[in-house]
């Protein structure tokens, strides 16, 4: 991807991703599937995991450490972001969207994080 986007896109979209994928890692004992899609002026990100449950943003106390931060970060930083849930497969898809990314030609790659 960093070949393809610019060096902050890249940046924001790796943070991103590894902020959905801890998520659907801890909250589900499933795994994770991510996808990305890379058209000339927007990139798309979609992390699928096997939980119906639905992700809710929530402001974190100072007690929280780190945790409770993530859905946060993808609010602040993606230029679109949502949750979605497949009909016939069931969990969910919460994706983002960032504007800017660079190339001609659309890219879609996919990777299996595997179980927790």
């Amino acid at each position: 991807m960093r070949h393809r986007c610019p060096s902050d896109t890249a940046e924001v979209a790796e943070l991103l991703i590894t902020e959905l994928v801890t998520n659907a890692l801890v909250h589900t004992d499933q795994g994770a599937e991510v996808s990305a899609t890379l058209a000339a002026d927007r990139l798309r990100v979609e992390v699928r995991d096997y939980a119906s449950r639905r992700p809710r943003p929530y402001v974190p106390t100072a007690d929280d450490g780190t945790h409770g931060r993530g859905l946060m970060l993808v609010q602040a930083l993606a230029d679109a972001w949502g949750v979605d849930a497949p009909v016939q497969a069931g969990g969910k898809v919460v994706w983002f969207e960032l504007d800017g990314a660079l190339g001609s030609r659309a890219y879609s790659g996919a990777y299996d994080a595997g179980p927790a």
